[in-house]
């Protein structure tokens, strides 16, 4: 299980000197949240039956006092990394709150990822309003573009200073994140007043100390999609088999999901849980004996998983990130081998969805989702809080300090329940090696 965190509080840049203008929201008093209100992190007792009461995260939400003076604070915003279902959704709320609700003076969208806060790249800067962000969350992707890889941080910071913003909003995964606490780290070191906020973005939901990140929901309502196509080539075929190749480098939440949500799949491989295609009790030899007994089969790989069986030269990508060899085409290969070497019929499709699932905007729940988490986001930049991030624990809206999260993913356990679900909905061996 993921170790409960040493160190949660959240850096605050000063006093808080400006009355909120959300004193009342229409007629209703606005929910102010105090120093005192925080999350438990631990949901049950400990086994010795001990109430648990540290540690505790600072619960989300507006405050009653500001930092930042509304009128005239600028605020930035950068996506990065891979796209994601949701993205949009993020930038148009972040846009809203700053304007309809604080009053904020202006809010700039950088361009390209990084590259866009650092200016020999050229990417010009969108000045972003309510009315040009209005109807952005009906398309999937980013409005502002994304990139990958390593900018220099000191450039960045440069770019922050020579516009006058007070406020960057990162929207991004695990590589993002490091990057905003580079940039707080600097920011301190410079003696600055500006506000980093992070928003965890990553389709994997591999991000440590969250109940889920934005897009999630969305990616594996698509991937349901194409296993479920997996299903209807498989069984319309004489031993048929439907592979379908889902992402997931490190985590393979999005294959236990779509799995779960489709209950028509017969095997589920992913990076947590090694198997092995050779041998008695190995895919190869497993995938035969169920297409004996039921005539078609349907296999879910995350994209991370059997690294082990092929050979890498080794090479990283922009984020510096280990590339890692293609799975799926690799087991097409091996299945369709194994078959023809004992001279069995198979007919295998192969099904790739990736960008089907990182492209499509997001569904009606990360909609809500991504909303919620902005407008923790504006709350929480107003008040001056700083190197940290939003999510969600315990159906809780809270702060986590960037320093917690950038250390490790969080993984599907295979002593815990998710997959125990996974083989008791397959049926498949929970040993395959």
């Amino acid at each position: 299980m993921t170790p409960a965190p040493h160190d949660t509080s959240i850096p605050s840049l000063g006093p808080c000197l400006f009355p909120s203008p959300l004193k009342r929201i229409g007629a209703v008093e606005a929910p102010f949240k105090e120093p005192t209100d925080r999350i438990l992190y631990h949901s049950h007792l400990l086994e010795d039956g001990r109430d648990v009461s540290t540690p505790s995260y600072e619960e989300a939400g507006p405050r009653e006092m500001l930092y930042f003076d509304p009128p005239r604070t600028t605020v930035g915003i950068v996506t990065c990394g891979g796209l994601c279902p949701g993205l949009n959704d993020i930038i148009r709320v972040l846009v809203m709150r700053c304007h309809q609700q604080y009053g904020v003076a202006r809010t700039y969208g950088f361009r390209y990822g990084y590259e866009g806060l650092v200016q020999r790249y050229g990417h010009t800067p969108l000045i972003l309003k309510p009315s040009s962000v209005e109807q952005a969350h009906h398309f999937g992707g980013t409005l502002l573009g994304s990139s990958r890889g390593q900018q220099n941080i000191g450039d960045m910071v440069d770019t922050l200073e020579d516009m006058k913003v007070d406020i960057l909003f990162v929207i991004g995964g695990d590589g993002t994140l490091r990057g905003a606490a580079e940039i707080t780290k600097e920011i301190e070191r410079r003696g600055l007043k500006k506000a980093v906020v992070g928003i965890p973005k990553t389709i994997d939901n591999d991000i440590r100390y969250l109940d889920k990140s934005f897009g999630f929901e969305s990616a594996f309502d698509a991937a349901v999609q194409a296993v479920n196509c997996a299903y209807v080539e498989a069984t319309g075929a004489v031993n048929g088999v439907g592979l379908v190749k889902l992402m997931g480098r490190d985590s393979g939440f999005i294959a236990c999901y779509a799995a779960l949500a489709g209950s028509n799949v017969d095997f589920v491989l992913i990076p947590e849980v090694p198997f092995e295609l050779e041998g008695e009790r190995g895919l190869l030899e497993s995938l035969r004996h169920r297409l004996m007994k039921r005539g078609s089969a349907v296999v879910v790989v995350a994209e991370g998983a059997g690294q082990h069986l092929m050979h890498t030269d080794g090479s990283t990508d922009a984020s510096g990130n280990k590339r890692y060899g293609d799975i799926g085409t690799f087991l097409k290969d091996q299945i369709n081998a194994f078959f023809k070497k004992r001279k069995t019929e198979v007919n295998l499709k192969y099904i790739d969805p990736s960008y089907i699932v990182r492209s499509v905007p997001a569904n009606a729940q990360d909609n809500v989702y991504c909303s919620r988490l902005a407008q923790s986001a504006v709350h929480a930049a107003m008040a001056g809080k700083t190197g940290m991030l939003v999510g969600r624990w315990h159906g809780s809206y809270v702060h986590l300090p960037l320093d917690l999260v950038i250390h490790g993913r969080r993984k599907v356990e295979p002593k815990q329940e998710l997959w125990h679900s996974v083989l008791e909905c397959t049926g498949q061996p929970a040993v395959m090696r």
